[in-house]
């Protein structure tokens, strides 16, 4: 494919996309149906469709529209990239401009625009972000970078970083976690690399890394992960353990991976129903990585901040303040909850330590750890707690 023909490629999935259809299964459809596509066209059709919805009302305004033909206008505005290198270059590419078109656009955003975010948003997170508010919308405009953790009981960073440049991927090692590496060079290989099927690393982005490296942890505790989902955080806590962890998810599919994941890893997860809880129960440490509107990670997932609402951020809300409670009902006298998320926002956040400490005052909060988007890192928050 030209490089024309695979922004009209991105244009066709960006409508489907606009019309409600999550990125991925549209990307996976246009795929299927597109067999003569090869890898890298379908590598730079996704970056394309991405790029924009990253950054889409900001595009729009720079397109001077909101379907997939203003918004590739916009991010070649954006980029510096000439509108007739692609517009009517050629069979396969999109048509060519119209003079209404090719006038630049000259409307200044207004700060929701600029910031990418939508209008009913746009003071929350102000409120939840302060001074730096700007500065964090627009680093979500840009893509994030792949991080690697090492597993430590199988090996060392150097190691890691040994095995994976024999097989041509280039890393540098993460300056604020231990485990962290940064891929360099060669992204799209690390999932069929020798070093990944041994077990040597698995993808985590740093800021996950780092929350569990500020865990209490020791060997010998006895730790649940209460919404493990796909288990990355109790692999890289049963790695630093040295020892087994429980794991439960309130829909079990979502631990499908752990299995086989913690046997890569040469680590001991035990995966836990919903019935089994209190049964297993109480534990050392309770880790309860809530339900999240995930904005500390959007660069990764655009599409998700476009479908998120208020109605649905109060309902995140509702469940995030159940999930606390449960999981301080499975902590063992003197032990610890940590209350997590991968949002940026206040009310997904302090918001809801706060009533659960208002209405729990047995127990107290520590100091939380709080990491903005940033190049290194995601958008994650943390806080221990303890009872008095």
């Amino acid at each position: 494919m030209t490089p024309a023909a695979r922004y009209a490629s991105a244009i066709a999935i960006l409508d489907i996309v606009l019309a409600g259809e999550p990125a991925e299964r549209a990307l996976t459809n246009w795929a299927r149906a597109n067999r003569f596509a090869g890898s890298g066209d379908r590598a730079a059709i996704r970056d394309h469709v991405y790029d924009v919805l990253r950054a889409r009302r900001s595009l729009a305004v720079a397109g001077g529209g909101e379907d997939g033909r203003a918004l590739i206008l916009g991010l070649l505005r954006r980029d510096g990239t000439p509108p007739e290198a692609v517009f009517g270059a050629g069979g396969h590419a999109p048509a060519a401009l119209t003079p209404e078109e090719a006038e630049a656009n000259r409307t200044d955003p207004t700060p929701a625009q600029a910031a990418d975010l939508p209008d009913w948003l746009w003071p929350i997170w102000q409120e939840s972000l302060g001074d730096d508010a700007m500065a964090c919308a627009v680093m979500q405009q840009h893509r994030a970078g792949l991080h690697l953790r090492v597993n430590l009981s199988r090996t060392t960073r150097q190691v890691a970083q040994d095995r994976l440049r024999a097989e041509g991927i280039a890393t540098l090692p993460h300056p604020d976690v231990d485990t962290g590496l940064i891929v360099q060079d060669n992204p799209r290989r690390v999932a069929g690399s020798h070093a990944f099927a041994d077990g040597v690393i698995e993808v985590q982005d740093a800021a996950s890394q780092i929350a569990m490296a500020a865990l209490p942890l020791s060997p010998g505790l006895r730790v649940l992960d209460l919404c493990a989902g796909g288990g990355g955080k109790a692999l890289a806590m049963a790695d630093r353990m040295k020892s087994s962890v429980f794991a439960h998810d309130i829909d079990p599919r979502r631990m499908t991976d752990i299995a086989p994941r913690a046997i890569r890893a040469g680590v001991q997860i035990k995966t836990l129903s919903t019935q089994a809880l209190q049964g297993a129960a109480p534990f050392d440490l309770v880790l309860v990585d809530a339900p999240c509107s995930g904005s500390g990670t959007w660069r990764r997932t655009p599409d998700a901040k476009w479908r998120l609402t208020d109605e649905r951020l109060h309902e995140l809300n509702a469940i995030q303040a159940e999930v606390i409670a449960q999981g301080a009902s499975l902590c063992a006298p003197g032990g610890a909850l940590a209350y997590a998320t991968c949002s940026v926002l206040r009310d997904e956040n302090d918001a809801i330590v706060e009533a659960f400490v208002a209405q729990n005052p047995s127990w107290h909060a520590q100091a939380p750890l709080r990491l903005q988007p940033s190049t290194q890192h995601d958008g994650f928050y943390m806080v221990v707690l303890r009872r008095n």
